[in-house]
């Protein structure tokens, strides 16, 4: 059994916070969310538990390549279902000022994640891009 960080535990509870954000957790959602915990060597189970529990405090990560890397992870999540709704949106932009983006920089940042979550660009890509 590996050791789940505390951040990655908030990470997995923002993904299933988006997955409900347009109050339809779509079956599309569920799957995603488990092939990324798939993707960490997290179980099923562990996965389960980490959801279920609902004491947890919601850590910010520390590295840019990290915070980019999870709010890919919600673009994708939103992008599960083939629609964006507002409530995803407006959640995906909660998530990117948490993570210290400047809020001039929000449309473009959510828009760039979107589009290439609309393209399936592999991680490894994106970050590329960024850096």
């Amino acid at each position: 059994m590996n050791e789940i960080t505390t951040e990655l535990k908030s990470h997995f509870l923002r993904l299933y916070e988006m997955a409900f954000a347009d109050n339809d957790f779509d079956v599309l959602e569920t799957q995603m969310l488990y092939k990324f915990a798939e993707e960490r060597n997290i179980s099923k189970q562990e996965l389960d538990n980490i959801l279920l529990s609902s004491q947890q405090e919601s850590l910010v990560p520390e590295s840019l390549e990290l915070k980019v890397e999870y709010l890919y992870d919600l673009a994708v999540m939103i992008w599960a279902d083939g629609k964006v709704t507002e409530d995803e949106l407006i959640t995906l932009k909660k998530y990117c000022l948490k993570f210290g983006f400047l809020e001039e920089n929000l449309e473009e940042l959510t828009s760039f994640l979107i589009e290439n979550a609309k393209k399936h660009t592999p991680k490894t890509t994106l970050l590329k891009q960024l850096t």
